[in-house]
């Protein structure tokens, strides 16, 4: 074989390696148009945004595959000038190798982000990396009950076997070759002009910044701004943030814009022109107002944090669509936050900020699975209550193994940390019959925490994290269920299968029956007159199974709910509950309700405090004002400009006070 016939071999295997990108990308583009039928019901677009949606996401698939495509391109370069004919006869089956392996790869990245998107509607971010420090048996326990696994193990194996057909098909070496006799200079042109093409279609961009990094915004719809990411980027992005907070290489002051500029982001803060620049923490320290009712008469306060209770589910309750039960009886007759929203999408990444009274930090790990594993916060909420002489406890339905719950929350002024097992010991049940794969039946959790307040001999502090109304979805079978009927206007709001959402609103329903039945208990016996009952959600995952009217007033709902004795009820006396606020504010307003005189730190504010401006954070850069959600960076009203503003520094501010601990 001569030259010219060398370079048209390699011209020919290149066409071949071309058809299978192709199709790759064609695999890609059938799951953006997946999404789009399946969860942009109700999104409301123009026909142009919608192309241009597409169009970006081709661009993006394209500079994705473009990474796969620079090693045959390498490989058949060197080919060339080393003149390296021997290998002529293994290329082409080497790389039908390769390119299946790719194939399998980005099939596995393509499942796991629809998995992702299903439950949080959004595409993998580095919460896609908790999967690694769940529990695993939990995890299948999940895929087995939801899912016909043997059904799509089969379908899996078809699937994988058609792909390895298709590439093998698409790479068939050929006969006949079609001779080039093209000069050297014109073969070296060529490839200097596909090396080209290949950096600029991995770039995606000819601007400043590659596609893949600066990807803008195509409407003003939140689904179809999602439309243009593809799994491959997702998961590049993800990957890159996890390792980043993993081996402590985040600067959250440099990400809000603060970077030498602390003492700014403190002053829009606090909404304080002069302020203390040689203590800056001190700026964020406040007291609560002496009370001498509540010094001597100091009262139970529970926190009571519901697995995944969001509040937009809650627009359809009826009598066929019975989701409250219990709950609804007392719920809007106290006192409830509803323009509220949770600090992060998961469960660990919420309840780890409401404990250490900060907000959210994005793009960053648990403190749990990080080197601040061992640190004890001074500021933490429990810390507080410790403090003013109350007996403090973190009360969790599962195993305090998961996420390090146990290790880290015993060391944030917690005197107490009990998991399932101490439950399970204490009420004497048996365990295969009050246990889910998560945890046990929220029944008996709070009964666990009831007891507790009926022996306590000092006024207690009780955090409480559920673990119903979490997937796979199982009822305690002691249950007696109330059907649930979708109405016509649910189902138009609805995604995905519907059976399913059925289990995961069944489940929904013993989760709020069960709280409601705790405060009902507390309601209806002496601890009605010392025991403040607070109620919120760690997030609204069922955001991903539906869409809204108002993407970002609604998406992030959570409520935040406070039952006071009625002695108490003097400390509420004209309260707006329509202010905007997040986990943030939760504890600096039980401080204000329950505590007397007691110095405390926190980047939230009380809720009860008519002249601070109160805005609601969501890691993911959901904002919520008094006026109406918005995505950060794109406020809509002056208010919201003020929040997006106060939400930037607040960033800045929450990581100077959390490497001030180290």
């Amino acid at each position: 074989m001569n030259k010219t016939q060398h370079f048209s071999f390699l011209l020919q295997q290149l066409k071949l390696f071309f058809k299978v990108e192709l199709f790759f990308l064609l695999l890609m583009s059938l799951v953006r148009i997946y999404l789009f039928v399946n969860y942009a019901k109700g999104a409301t677009y123009s026909l142009s945004e919608l192309a241009y949606a597409f169009w970006i996401g081709f661009r993006l698939d394209i500079s994705a595959l473009a990474y796969t495509f620079i090693s045959p391109v390498l490989v058949l370069f060197l080919m060339w000038i080393f003149r390296a004919r021997f290998l002529n006869a293994i290329v082409n089956q080497f790389f039908k190798i390769y390119f299946f392996i790719i194939f399998l790869i980005l099939s596995a990245l393509i499942v796991t982000d629809i998995g992702y998107f299903s439950f949080f509607g959004d595409h993998m971010t580095l919460m896609v990396f908790g999967i690694f420090d769940d529990d695993t048996k939990a995890l299948f326990e999940i895929a087995r009950k939801n899912y016909n696994l043997w059904f799509y193990g089969l379908v899996g194996f078809v699937y994988v076997i058609s792909g390895y057909y298709i590439v093998s098909k698409l790479i068939k070496n050929k006969r006949d070759i079609e001779h080039k006799d093209w000069s050297y200079f014109k073969q070296s042109g060529f490839f200097l002009a596909l090396f080209i093409v290949v950096f600029l279609a991995v770039r995606g961009s000819v601007g400043l910044f590659p596609l893949a990094v600066y990807i803008p915004d195509v409407s003003s719809d939140p689904m179809i701004n999602k439309l243009p990411q593809n799994a491959v980027h997702a998961m590049i992005k993800a990957e890159d943030q996890y390792e980043k907070s993993k081996r402590g290489d985040y600067d959250l002051i440099k990400m809000s814009g603060y970077q030498g500029k602390i003492v700014e982001a403190f002053k829009l803060h606090t909404g304080k022109k002069d302020i203390n620049e040689t203590d800056l923490l001190s700026n964020i320290t406040y007291k609560t107002k002496k009370d001498l009712f509540l010094e001597k008469n100091p009262p139970n306060v529970v926190l009571d944090v519901v697995e995944s209770f969001g509040m937009p589910i809650l627009d359809y309750q009826s009598e066929e669509f019975d989701i409250m039960r219990s709950l609804k009886k007392n719920f809007y007759s106290d006192i409830l936050f509803t323009n509220f929203i949770s600090a992060s999408n998961g469960t660990i990444e919420d309840l780890e900020p409401l404990m250490l009274n900060i907000t959210a930090r994005p793009k960053s790990t648990p403190f749990g699975q990080s080197n601040y594993l061992n640190t004890s916060f001074s500021q933490a909420s429990a810390r507080v209550y410790q403090k003013a002489g109350y007996e403090t406890m973190f009360v969790y339905g599962g195993d305090l193994s998961w996420r390090n719950v146990g290790a880290f929350f015993s060391r944030q002024g917690f005197d107490h940390v009990y998991g399932k097992a101490a439950i399970i010991e204490k009420l004497h049940l048996d365990e295969n019959k009050v246990s889910h794969d998560w945890g046990v039946y929220d029944k008996y959790l709070h009964e666990f925490v009831l007891q507790t307040l009926k022996e306590a001999k000092k006024p207690l502090l009780i955090v409480v994290m559920t673990t119903n109304n979490h997937p796979p979805y199982k009822l305690d079978e002691t249950y007696d269920s109330k059907e649930l009927h979708f109405s016509d206007e649910l189902k138009k709001h609805l995604v995905g299968d519907l059976d399913l959402d059925h289990q995961r609103f069944q489940d929904y329903q013993y989760a709020l029956d069960m709280v409601g039945n705790f405060l009902e208990s507390v309601k209806t016996s002496s601890l009605k007159d010392n025991t403040v009952v607070a109620i919120t959600g760690d997030n609204n995952t069922v955001e991903g199974i539906m869409h809204y009217d108002d993407y970002y007033t609604q998406t992030k709902r959570i409520p935040f709910y406070i039952y006071l004795p009625s002695a108490l009820r003097y400390k509420v006396e004209g309260i707006d509950t329509k202010l905007a606020g997040s986990d943030k504010d939760i504890f600096p307003t039980l401080y204000n309700l329950t505590l007397s005189d007691v110095p405390y730190t926190a980047i939230g504010t009380n809720l009860l405090d008519k002249e601070r401006l109160h805005c609601g954070f969501n890691e993911a850069g959901v904002l919520i004002a008094n006026d109406g959600g918005f995505k950060a960076g794109h406020p809509n009203t002056e208010l919201q400009k003020e929040c997006d503003r106060y939400y930037k520094a607040s960033l800045a501010v929450t990581e100077y006070l959390i490497k001030s601990q180290k």
